[in-house]
């Protein structure tokens, strides 16, 4: 078992004796008032906006096509009705009522707070947010644009607000849009597009019942849609993370965490490295972390950047030999390879620090995905060892991998995959650089897992895996655990159509079993051609891979040179990490 870093001290208040924990680093909590001052600019923008949108309507551009065909819009909704249809728009309509709106936004905030296991503080704010500055803006508008309610028989009794715009439409986008973008972004499961779409058309079909009720314009209903999906916009960038614009660091904030610390007398013994890859990590997230270290009582910490010629072995062995007691890792999937690579057996801790496009081993390790979360969380947790993989081939010099590396469509999906996509979409730009290699040709493979005898498949694709979930949550080598001592592999085949059918049910099920070797290290008998099922799963020490012709080939999410051999095994343990308490 590794050894422990030391815990984080705590102190005892002088009054009582009481324990009481460290607060939260000021590189998690400084940008508080910075997002509130332009979220507040932001809406003002927003109310401006719709006020001047609504001017023009009733005003100049009120003459012009198409605004002149409006009042044909309601009369053909008039004459549509019918005792079923308003029966449906009544309940659609309520949907976006003000009752309907408070009580379901009061209700998820409350549950994002006190139910474990769910989202926390930050979603609940979000959507709290969202919905408040939507009625807001709403209120500006009603004042200031004066409009009256189309001339048509109207099936509710009208409020004394103005036609425009519709506070049922915007109070409908800014809670269901709002719930939709937290299942998509926060929840893992296969169900949660589905979930997500259904809720994006709650606000369509409001506005929809609104037109067939009589009760606003067209442009109207436009107008809630644009009003509700701003307010989202608005606090969704300052609020939450992903696409969060980074918060300043205050002047001050390392004066405060240097006092913090003393106060607290924290100061973990021994020199921190911090190893960043500076194409992804700026000046302004290196503070953020410089602060978290402080926080923690890793003071003085030395940052090191990675370059082209060296993504971070060389550098982590330098900090190896000068006595490091702790490394940090700040870079995508292929600077934590390389630095997990120059670390294993040494029994340095290492600090995963996710800032890539991918980040595998984050992922699966349980690590926050906003680099200053997860550095906290590591240093707040316990130092786990978890197996790394060791692969080699011809032309491939022995090198180890954390999380899969492979060949086929998954090697020729990255190669595929330009930089400037992934700066642009994230890790989706690999779904539409995967698209793009289906028509890759079936490969043979010739399999021989631990010494046994070998199997002859065709695949499209083949993964050596030491953790088993992929973006979205997707458990693509369901078996396969980072600390189990053995390594998965994964033969993907699927024929046709409905071979990709199966094969993605066969992942959305997500409860495969790998044939795992016997007590005397051999596997089940299996050999021949394949055996028909799309996606096949085998738990191993030792695998040798022979193609009968080159191949495109990965590890960790890098190409590498194409060939015909890979041969990978197991080292167990040979990494240690820090991991949030309770993880991996």
């Amino acid at each position: 078992m590794p050894t422990a870093l030391p815990e984080r001290p705590v102190h005892r208040t002088a009054e009582n004796g009481a324990v009481s924990r460290p607060g939260r680093s000021p590189a998690l909590t400084s940008g508080r008032g910075a997002a509130a001052v332009r979220i507040g600019a932001l809406t003002i923008c927003q109310a401006a906006l719709m006020v001047g949108l609504g001017l023009l309507i009733t005003g100049p551009a009120g003459g012009i096509y198409p605004l002149t065909i409006e009042d044909r819009v309601n009369e053909g909704f008039e004459q549509m009705r019918s005792a079923a249809l308003s029966d449906v728009s009544l309940f659609a309509s309520e949907a976006g009522n003000t009752a309907t709106v408070v009580i379901i936004t009061a209700l998820t905030c409350l549950g994002l707070i006190l139910i474990p296991r769910l989202p926390r503080w930050r979603e609940a704010v979000f959507l709290a947010v969202s919905v408040s500055l939507q009625a807001l803006v709403f209120l500006v508008i009603t004042v200031s644009v004066d409009r009256d309610r189309p001339d048509v028989e109207r099936l509710d009794p009208s409020p004394p607000t103005a036609s425009y715009t519709s506070g049922h439409t915007g109070a409908a986008t800014a809670l269901y849009g709002g719930l939709a973008v937290l299942v998509l972004s926060r929840i893992r499961g296969p169900w949660r597009k589905a979930v997500g779409v259904l809720l994006l058309l709650v606000p369509l079909l409001v506005a929809v019942a609104r037109l067939y009720r009589g009760m606003h314009h067209p442009t109207d209903v436009l107008g809630g849609l644009l009003n509700g999906s701003l307010s989202l916009l608005i606090v969704g960038r300052n609020l939450m993370t992903g696409g969060a614009s980074p918060a300043p660091v205050p002047a001050n904030a390392m004066e405060v965490a240097l006092k913090a610390a003393e106060d607290r007398s924290e100061r973990v013994p021994g020199h921190t490295v911090v190893i960043v890859n500076p194409t992804v990590t700026d000046d302004a997230e290196r503070d953020r972390l410089r602060l978290v270290l402080e926080q923690h009582g890793h003071h003085a910490a030395e940052f090191v950047s990675t370059t082209a010629d060296d993504p971070g072995g060389g550098q982590a062995t330098a900090a190896v030999g000068a006595g490091a007691s702790l490394v940090v890792v700040c870079g995508g999937d292929g600077t934590v390879r390389a630095t997990a690579d120059a670390l294993a057996g040494t029994g340095v801790p290492l600090a995963v620090v996710p800032c890539g496009t991918g980040n595998l081993l984050a992922r699966n390790l349980g690590l926050p995905l906003k680099p200053a979360d997860a550095l906290a969380a590591a240093l707040s947790g316990d130092a786990r060892r978890i197996d790394l993989g060791r692969i080699e081939g011809d032309s491939l010099p022995a090198t180890r991998f954390t999380a899969m590396s492979g060949a086929g469509l998954d090697a020729a999906m990255l190669a595929n995959t330009g930089d400037r996509a992934k700066s642009a979409l994230g890790w989706p730009a690999y779904v539409v650089a995967g698209i793009s290699s289906l028509r890759a040709p079936r490969m043979s493979v010739s399999i021989r897992l631990d010494g046994g005898p070998v199997l002859h498949r065709t695949a499209r694709m083949v993964l050596l895996a030491n953790i088993g979930r992929v973006q979205g949550g997707a458990a693509l080598v369901p078996a396969a655990e980072a600390d189990d001592g053995l390594l998965d592999l994964a033969v993907f085949d699927p024929h046709g159509p409905t071979g990709w059918l199966r094969a993605v049910g066969i992942l959305l099920r997500g409860r495969s079993k790998p044939s795992r070797p016997s007590a005397q290290g051999s596997f089940p008998p299996a050999d021949g051609d394949s055996t028909g099922t799309p996606v096949e799963y085998f738990a191993f020490r030792r695998v040798e891979l022979r193609f009968a012709s080159e191949q495109p080939r990965e590890i960790d999410g890098d190409p590498v040179r194409p060939g015909r051999l890979l041969v990978a095994e197991v080292e167990p343990g040979a990494l240690t990490v820090l991991l949030p308490s309770g993880g991996e």
